[in-house]
């Protein structure tokens, strides 16, 4: 079947090179996790994925990567033995069944984004197939670079983009290798950035209930305005309807005889007193259906405020976003927010950041994929 274009997607960068790259989130995640561990020396992997020729537009989807075993350097030049090689292929056939290694990406500090000779023949040896992926990324400043194999060269291309799908690949292969990768969910980092990034938190959650209590105050004030209105419009009927009775009590005593006279008042009175209990009636059942319309509005005003609440219970009840130690970003989400659903509190704040490799933890966007410790 062919592979469809995928339609959640972030571009970076000028895309407007060919081949078209496309990058799954979960492995730019992986990259960001190898880059915490590049301090001194260079961490490598490999790149899984596909080559696609669609029309005459060329397209490369990198759903995988292998961590490299052993990345040597010797001087300045990438050193693959056959060890690497051969754990490499063992990862491959474990994870991705049907993938194909098709790059290969480094992590270093200070890296200077320049190929030379020595990177080209190495891979052009590991990679002899034209529009295979070469990535270089900056540790330290988090800047990367990528090179496509082309025209018998490694060629800059100006972007790519990162996509967003169900990839149990590698997620389950980012889970077996949580602790190679040194992350652990008892670890906590007491440090400024984490002071100043929980003082946030707290002032986010006084401003959103700030939010919510004057929501619901203006909801409660404009209910009691309509009660208002509609009692009014209640009193204004009855109003009305007393004038017309009178009107019809003073037409009849300028028309009847005198010995009638006092009958036919006798007979009105009646009628009017009838009249008075039935509006009475009417007016006692209407506040109560004003009563009812606003009890009515309370509790939808209150489903609102608490709407939150109720959707994080729901979630966690029924186990769909987190449950498969992957968590996807909700409207709304902190980290810190997402260590209270997940976890009950909010110790494992530090650990979510450093498990998915952020340097930020204000930087994170609906829908990103979160590996939770």
């Amino acid at each position: 079947m062919e592979r469809q274009i995928p339609k959640n997607v972030r571009q970076i960068g000028n895309v407007s090179d060919t081949p078209k790259i496309y990058v799954e989130d979960y492995v730019d995640t992986f990259f960001t996790q190898l880059c915490e561990k590049a301090v001194e020396t260079p961490i490598g992997a490999f790149l899984v994925g596909d080559l696609v020729q669609c029309e005459e537009e060329e397209y490369v989807y990198i759903y995988g990567a292998i961590q490299m075993h052993d990345l040597k350097l010797s001087g300045t030049e990438y050193v693959l033995d056959e060890n690497a090689w051969k754990a490499a292929y063992e990862d491959c056939k474990q994870y991705f069944d049907d993938g194909e290694m098709l790059g290969w990406f480094v992590a270093r500090p200070g890296a200077v984004f320049q190929v030379d000779s020595s990177t080209v023949k190495l891979h052009k040896k590991s990679f002899p197939k034209e529009n295979t992926i070469f990535i270089l990324k900056d540790s330290v400043e988090r800047e990367e670079m990528y090179f496509v194999h082309k025209c018998n060269d490694l060629m800059e291309v100006g972007g790519h983009y990162t996509y967003y799908e169900k990839n149990p690949c590698m997620q389950n292969y980012m889970i077996s290798t949580r602790k190679k990768n040194g992350v652990c969910p008892s670890e906590t980092v007491e440090d400024r950035a984490a002071k100043d990034f929980r003082s946030i938190v707290r002032a986010r959650g006084e401003q959103q209930s700030q939010k919510r209590t004057s929501h619901l105050m203006h909801a409660v004030s404009a209910c009691l305005v309509l009660f208002v209105i509609a009692m009014g419009v209640v009193t204004m009927s009855n109003y009305d309807k007393m004038k017309s009775v009178k009107s019809a009590i003073d037409g009849i005593e300028a028309a009847a005889e005198p010995e009638e006279k006092e009958e036919a008042i006798q007979e009105t009175s009646g009628n009017v007193t009838a009249a008075i209990e039935n509006e009475q009636e009417v007016t006692e059942t209407q506040p109560q259906e004003t009563e009812s319309v606003e009890g009515q509005k309370e509790d939808g005003i209150s489903d609102v405020a608490g709407g939150d609440d109720l959707n994080h219970e729901s979630v966690k009840m029924q186990g769909e976003n987190g449950g498969d130690g992957i968590y996807v970003v909700e409207s709304g989400d902190t980290l810190a927010m997402i260590s209270k659903k997940m976890y009950g509190d909010l110790s494992h704040t530090d650990a979510i950041s450093k498990m998915n490799g952020l340097s930020d933890g204000n930087l994170i966007y609906v829908g990103q994929k979160l590996l939770l410790p």
